[in-house]
């Protein structure tokens, strides 16, 4: 596998604050990679060093091969589409497409023929004489894709391109730049917040934290062996505990039985139901109980069997077969 790009000991300050710390990540070619993390976590830092408008403190940035740490934007041949899009009102939806072009002194035929392959390939190619105001919130992230694919860059960088967007138009545009990414075999980096975002549409997943990598990998390794605690809660796991060797893990509440038939070397704990959520395909069942350390913990198990009535106040076992149980580094 060919690396686009590479981040080789990249850290950047801002005065007393390092943003981005030290880190070694590379990018490889063809394939979807986010920067996932919550808000300052150098993610958005690490985009813009990329792009070129932000240069690192110290380290190198990595352009196929090629040292651009100091190379201009302009000369990266790179396409970005920011949060706000970032359209021109005055111009058409073709105009605006094929802005990046008549920068480029691309010839007129040549130009119009680029223009409407970018807006058919997003979908929009009937909308190339509208303006801007005239699109949905979802057509106009349509049209700045197809703004920076126009001019066929070697990596493609989104900063939260679907923020902006209600819920179902959020869906609705991850499969479809999964679909854009897929066809045109683009390199892409997506920075977002979101985890169910990156997990849906990541080849390879980046978890930030305080400017430093916590964990990096394809979604599934990420999701089903998280490193730490922080990158479990950051992917929604709820359930934590301390087990009888001093180790914290966490279960999945889907992995945790009520009144099951425990295997040999499960983990076995005995608590108190104190609210039961009726989910139409499910109910989650919330246990109060306490682990080997003697510590208070809420545990919360998802049950799809019928058989199983608990209620608040019931007293119940708990339990998970031991190859369920994630150990989690501290």
């Amino acid at each position: 596998m060919t690396t686009a790009a590479e981040f080789v000991g990249v850290t950047q300050r801002f005065g007393d604050f390092t943003a981005v710390d030290a880190i070694d990540l590379s990018i490889p070619t063809g394939q979807l990679t986010t920067l996932l993390g919550p808000s300052g976590c150098g993610k958005t830092t690490s985009l813009r060093m990329l792009a070129g408008y932000t240069q690192p403190t110290s380290g190198r940035i990595m352009i196929a091969g090629t040292d651009a740490t100091r190379t201009p934007p302009e000369r990266r041949g790179l396409g970005m589409v920011f949060q706000s899009y970032a359209l021109f009102p005055h111009m058409s939806v073709a105009e605006n497409v094929g802005y990046g072009l008549k920068l480029r002194k691309v010839a007129g035929p040549e130009r119009t023929r680029r223009v409407a392959e970018a807006l058919d390939l997003v979908g929009l190619g009937h909308l190339a004489a509208s303006r801007p105001k005239k699109l949905s919130g979802g057509q106009q992230q349509r049209v700045a894709l197809a703004r920076a694919i126009a001019i066929r860059p070697t990596l493609l960088l989104l900063d939260e391109p679907l923020s902006n967007l209600d819920a179902r138009l959020r869906v609705q545009m991850r499969a479809e730049i999964r679909r854009i990414q897929a066809e045109t075999g683009l390199t892409v980096v997506l920075v977002t917040h979101d985890q169910d975002e990156a997990l849906e549409m990541s080849d390879r997943m980046v978890l930030m934290r305080e400017g430093r990598i916590m964990q990096e990998g394809a979604p599934t390794e990420v999701f089903t062996a998280p490193a730490n605690r922080f990158v479990a809660e950051f992917l929604g796991y709820e359930n934590f505990l301390v087990l009888s060797d001093g180790a914290t893990a966490t279960i999945r509440p889907e992995h945790l039985e009520i009144d099951g038939l425990a295997t040999a070397g499960a983990l076995t704990l005995d608590g108190t139901v104190v609210d039961v959520a009726y989910r139409g395909v499910d109910r989650l069942v919330t246990v109060d109980t306490v682990d080997a350390q003697g510590e208070a913990v809420r545990l919360m198990a998802d049950v799809r069997d019928e058989a199983v009535t608990a209620r608040p106040g019931d007293r119940v076992t708990v339990s998970a077969a031991a190859s369920r149980l994630i150990r989690l580094a501290a």
